[in-house]
């Protein structure tokens, strides 16, 4: 830490105590060159994860949001919620481990069509139906033909 003081870089923590809160930490510093004291707190990096939506918007990254959409997509199909979540979670490490800290609702859609691809075929075609906005039967029934002609 700079020295506020003398703007000195070598200091010692005389003391430490986490905030009542428990979100930060307190430490009194001592200057090693002038030898005056002063304050520093340490918090948790709060900058949220964020996803890029199809207009631009960016929107935190909410995990409940894409365990919805998987439920209503898998409503009455035999997959676990173990595995749901695990899709979710896989969905989370994506993310976390993009360095820009955000990801395009794209790459989460087309990961989570490609994966329920493979786990359950009905589950598939709903999720695909919503995210990519089918406007008439026509472009459902070509993706079903898709689908059909991917799987044989």
């Amino acid at each position: 830490m700079t020295c506020p003081f003398c703007g000195n870089i070598e200091d010692r923590v005389i003391d430490s105590r986490e905030s009542r809160e428990g979100d930060s930490i307190r430490r009194r510093r001592q200057c090693t060159a002038c030898e005056k004291r002063f304050t520093t707190y340490e918090r948790i990096d709060e900058v949220p994860y964020m996803v890029i939506k199809k207009d631009g918007r960016r929107e935190k990254f909410d995990r409940t949001k894409v365990l919805n959409g998987l439920m209503r997509a898998c409503e009455k199909r035999p997959i676990s919620m173990v595995k749901l979540s695990d899709l979710v979670s896989q969905v989370e490490v994506r993310v976390t481990e993009s360095p820009d800290r955000e990801i395009t609702t794209t790459e989460v859609g087309e990961f989570l069509m490609d994966t329920l691809k493979a786990i359950d075929k009905i589950a598939y075609v709903r999720f695909a139906s919503v995210y990519r906005d089918f406007q008439d039967e026509e472009a459902f029934f070509a993706e079903l033909r898709k689908l059909d002609k991917s799987s044989h």
